[in-house]
């Protein structure tokens, strides 16, 4: 195998070819940045984190396909998965890991001591994520403390110190986070009953659409209050709106419940978070150019 065509397979085990998990994680890491810099991030650590939300998610899909590896082979969708059709090995992808952690490490290390320290319990996070669906029904919600912490190493990484702002933003990535994916594994739920994977769709079951509407709700309000205490006005109101109303469609998708328009739902989740960080930053532009 040419070495353009194994770096092929790194780029597909990585997930480069499908890029909707790093722009679930970026929105929420934009919409702290924005916030804590009050409009105008710093541009240096702007970048930085932009770097690491890709370097992050890409170590993440590895260590992901490492510990599922006795799973994907017997899921429709995973089964073609690099690692899982024996395409590459164990210790490539551990290796492919390794190494993109060690670069989101090493651009952690531009910014201050607290969003440092804050970044060894992102890592910890992110490696224990993949191995919690085989303990408990809720590896959505860990994935979002995952996807979450993001947020107070961004607000730190700009403002330097922890407020109450910065936890009403990251349980709101939890929220969101948690809803999103059990959308996700609304899609997969069939199959994960036949190997034994545990999710929050399984744990939910008919009360599956219902508990996520709940989750998006609770993600609202939490969102509201973020706006009252960072005095946001108008702008990032319509973009709540909006987020709301993408959050309705998602609902007439999954009415059914049918695998394909569960993941049209998660995927619609892009816009979502599109729509509130613009209502974020055109909140602040507005103010800052008046």
């Amino acid at each position: 195998m040419s070495v353009i065509e194994r770096l092929k397979l790194y780029a597909q085990l990585i997930r480069l070819d499908r890029p909707i998990g790093i722009l679930l994680l970026l929105w929420p890491t934009l919409w702290a940045l924005w916030i804590a810099a009050k409009g105008i991030p710093d541009t240096t650590v702007l970048l930085v984190f932009i770097a690491g939300v890709i370097l992050m998610r890409s170590a993440g899909c590895a260590i992901n396909d490492f510990a599922d590896r006795e799973f994907d082979p017997h899921v429709a969708r995973t089964r073609e998965r690099p690692l899982a059709a024996g395409k590459i090995s164990v210790a490539e992808a551990i290796v492919v890991f390794a190494v993109l952690a060690m670069a989101a490490f090493a651009l952690v290390l531009l910014l201050n001591e607290l969003t440092i320290w804050l970044s060894v319990a992102g890592l910890a996070l992110a490696v224990s994520y993949p191995f919690m669906k085989r303990y408990h029904y809720l590896p959505q919600v860990h994935l979002g403390a995952a996807f979450g912490w993001s947020v107070p190493m961004a607000f730190t990484a700009q403002a330097n110190e922890i407020t109450t702002l910065t936890w009403l933003l990251f349980m709101a990535t939890v929220l969101w986070a948690t809803a999103y994916d059990t959308l996700y594994a609304m899609a997969d739920r069939d199959e994960d009953l036949k190997i034994g994977v545990k999710s929050t769709a399984i744990l939910f079951g008919n009360n599956d659409r219902l508990i996520v509407g709940i989750l998006q709700a609770l993600l609202l309000l939490d969102l509201w209050l973020i706006g009252r205490q960072a005095e946001l006005g108008l702008y990032y109101t319509l973009g709540l709106a909006a987020g709301a109303g993408s959050f309705i469609y998602q609902h007439v998708l999954i009415r059914q419940r049918e695998p394909k328009q569960c993941m049209r739902a998660f995927l619609n989740n892009n816009w979502f978070g599109l729509a509130v960080f613009t209502g974020i930053a055109v909140d602040y532009l507005a103010r800052i150019t008046s």
